[in-house]
């Protein structure tokens, strides 16, 4: 599927981010990717698939980061050829655009550096798909000034994903009225729901997360009337290397997919 078709089902129907947090190894990453395909194809829906390369703003210096970009770019590589399933991942200074949209069809701007300006103009030079998530310092209606960035380079392509806002020390809330305030930009916006149920460095040294309120905020992103919903999914949460405790089991994936595709089914 090419990325103008990518964007314009994203306008019309309810799509899915979906993956492990980070690149943790080829097995876990093929064997997740080829669970989650097989889900697309079952339930008929948009699935990008999202790991990441390297996860550059960990709690702690001792936290696993990835596999590097060179490696980590050859997995997701076998991912789109293998599974056949479009690419995301998340890009952290002006060099790596460039080389990630070799493979990637989305590139994503994580929620820290949502205002760098020079990010998001190479990440919009490579004529991808743009994924900028919301920092969660930044009122939703800020967003408007990362996505004019993105599209003064002359790319129109501009997601924006809501992922919580931070509510005093380790702990993010949700306004869903971000969502229709930052649909007002003209782009598709996406709720993370994994993110928005973390607790950032709340376990001291690495991030804590509250998975058993993933279903019942994603279901209120998509009655909000979201565009798309993200999630981070692994085999085995409480082994995952990066943000296992707010990743959505893999085994539990498709009845809460099916449950949010009804809900879009009874708003549109």
């Amino acid at each position: 599927m090419d990325i103008e078709t990518i964007f314009e089902k994203s306008k019309r129907e309810l799509f899915f981010i979906l993956g492990p947090c980070v690149i943790e190894d080829l097995d876990t990453v093929l064997y997740t990717a080829e669970k989650i395909k097989k889900i697309s194809e079952e339930l008929k829906t948009l699935v990008i698939f999202k790991s990441s390369f390297d996860k550059a703003n960990r709690t702690s210096i001792k936290s696993y980061r990835g596999p590097g970009l060179d490696k980590g770019i050859k997995i997701l590589e076998k991912v789109k050829k293998e599974i056949e399933l479009p690419i995301t991942t998340d890009v952290h200074d002006t060099t790596q655009p460039e080389i990630v949209a070799d493979v990637a069809d989305v590139i994503q701007i994580p929620a820290f550096l949502c205002r760098q300006t020079d990010l998001l103009i190479a990440a919009g030079k490579t004529n991808k798909i743009v994924n900028i998530k919301k920092g969660q310092f930044l009122a939703p209606w800020d967003m408007a000034n990362a996505v004019e960035k993105v599209k003064s380079t002359g790319n129109l392509k501009v997601w924006l994903t809501e992922r919580g806002t931070s509510f005093g020390y380790n702990n993010l809330v949700v306004d869903f009225r971000s969502i229709p305030i930052m649909q007002k930009t003209g782009c598709p916006v996406i709720f993370d729901a994994t993110h928005s149920v973390q607790l950032p460095g709340g376990m001291g040294n690495s991030s804590g997360g509250q998975r058993e309120f993933v279903p019942y905020l994603s279901k209120c992103g998509v009655a909000a009337g979201c565009n798309g919903i993200f999630m981070e999914v692994h085999p085995n949460p409480e082994k995952a290397l990066c943000d296992g405790p707010n990743s959505w089991p893999l085994e539990n994936l498709k009845d809460l997919i099916k449950i949010l595709i009804k809900i879009k089914q009874v708003i549109s």
